[in-house]
């Protein structure tokens, strides 16, 4: 007879802890694919917001200019200076109201109003106006170029609203 296989006296001979592989880092978990979409699309929009702004202070900054430049070649007639500069009023205005160029009188100073500036501005706006119609009316070039320059830069900054 066979005898049987001799065992150690600590019983059978077993192999060490087999552990796992380490977990590879590609392919992400659905949670870092999620991660990156996210933000990618945090830099798409930023970059959208960055370029937005930066076209409409460029914008601001050239209608601006427009005004500076009106005063430059009208400042000694008042009233084509008082045009220019009411015919730059117009067109910011048309951001806000698309029916402003229908307007006349109480209406156009409503629009006028509609930006919160002091009445000292309101009063120069008002005052190109009557230079506007009246040959020889007293008219401050300065001081008419810039109440328009502030108007226009908060009729600019404004949301634009649509109506129905």
């Amino acid at each position: 007879m066979n005898a049987p296989a001799a065992t150690p006296p600590n019983g059978p001979v077993l192999r060490d802890i087999h552990l796992p592989p380490h977990p590879s880092w590609w392919p992400l978990a659905p949670g870092w694919w999620f991660l990156t979409v996210l933000a990618l699309l945090a830099v798409g929009l930023a970059i959208w917001w960055w370029r937005r702004q930066r076209r409409r202070h460029a914008e601001e900054k050239q209608v601006l200019a427009e005004v500076d430049r009106v005063l430059a070649l009208w400042r000694e007639q008042p009233q084509a200076l008082a045009s220019g500069l009411h015919q730059l009023l117009r067109r910011g205005a048309l951001r806000i109201d698309a029916t402003v160029a229908q307007q006349r009188g109480d209406a156009w100073r409503q629009t006028l109003a509609t930006m919160t500036v002091d009445p000292v501005t309101l009063g120069q706006l008002d005052a190109l106006e009557a230079a506007m119609y009246k040959p020889g009316a007293p008219l401050d070039a300065d001081a008419a170029a810039s109440a328009t320059r502030r108007w226009l830069q908060l009729a600019w900054r404004k949301r634009v609203e649509v109506r129905p």
